[in-house]
């Protein structure tokens, strides 16, 4: 399958090259996401039989004084891109967000529960599920969340360095979410991405997040113990940790419907950490 991808350096990205080096790749250099147009400008050039959207604005904080730019990229580039994959009659497959939902009540949200974001960067992601399924092409919409790996910032790799120099930490303990890690969102989008070519009539919005379920101050626990890293832990509320974007309380995802349709079950985060933290170099118990 000749595959495209936007996205290059990003934590999926990586990972989808390590899975499909044979892919094309492009970078920002390649196809500015601020400008929508270049996106579908390059899959025309380009011709591929697929095409993987890995490439986002994920600075979530920022994102509340930049919201016209987060929505370019966001919202007005994966729209761009669909209609130029209908055009073409090619199959796409976009990573989106457990920030599309108000994170209320405990239950884990199912693909079809109603969408309302708490902050810019929710906003424009939902801005680009909706333009996606405007383009009325082949798609699939792979809502995810806390995503990890040895690359790129994220939470993990967050806690090792603040481990270094510290023995005590007081994390957030009432967002709970499934950690997911990196490699796990690549190889789900490219066989989502091989099935949908077969088989258009599984276009629509998936879940696909990391297991158990878990707090951050759990996920940091669970961390500095796979690390060898004496780092004491004291949950703190949400309230106490106030940041200019609104984080979602529940990040539970209700991810059956893509174990029936792709066959793919959730990835045990705890079982990702020892090669993740062994990438890093990390000395391990």
């Amino acid at each position: 399958m000749r595959l495209l991808v936007f996205g290059q350096s990003g934590q999926v990205a990586t990972e989808l090259a390590r899975r499909a080096p044979q892919a094309v790749f492009l970078s920002r250099d390649d196809a500015d996401l601020a400008q929508p147009e270049s996106c579908a400008e390059a899959i025309i050039a380009a011709a591929p039989q697929a095409v993987i959207n890995a490439a986002a604005y994920t600075a979530v904080d920022r994102a509340e004084s930049e919201e016209d730019l987060a929505t370019r990229i966001n919202a007005d580039a994966p729209a761009a891109m669909a209609r130029a994959c209908a055009g073409l009659g090619i199959p796409m497959v976009h990573v989106s967000t457990d920030y599309a939902f108000d994170g209320s009540g405990t239950a884990a949200r199912k693909p079809s529960d109603p969408t309302a974001p708490l902050n810019a960067y929710g906003r424009s992601k939902l801005g680009g599920e909706n333009g996606i399924r405007a383009a009325g092409g082949c798609h699939a919409i792979l809502r995810t969340s806390w995503v990890f790996s040895a690359h790129g910032n994220n939470f993990l790799r967050t806690m090792l360095r603040l481990s270094e120099t510290r023995d005590t930490l007081s994390i957030v303990d009432d967002q709970v979410g499934g950690p997911t890690p990196a490699g796990a969102i690549a190889g789900a989008c490219l066989t989502i991405a091989a099935r949908l070519a077969e088989n258009p009539d599984l276009s629509g919005t998936y879940h696909f997040s990391g297991a158990p379920d878990v707090s951050w101050a759990g996920f940091a626990r669970a961390i500095f113990a796979a690390a060898g890293r004496e780092v004491a832990v004291t949950g703190m509320p949400t309230a106490d940790y106030p940041t200019p974007a609104r984080r979602p309380l529940n990040s539970r995802l209700d991810c059956t419907l893509t174990e029936a349709a792709f066959g793919l079950s959730r990835p045990d985060w705890r079982a990702a950490l020892p090669a993740i933290l062994n990438e890093l170099g990390v000395t391990q118990r």
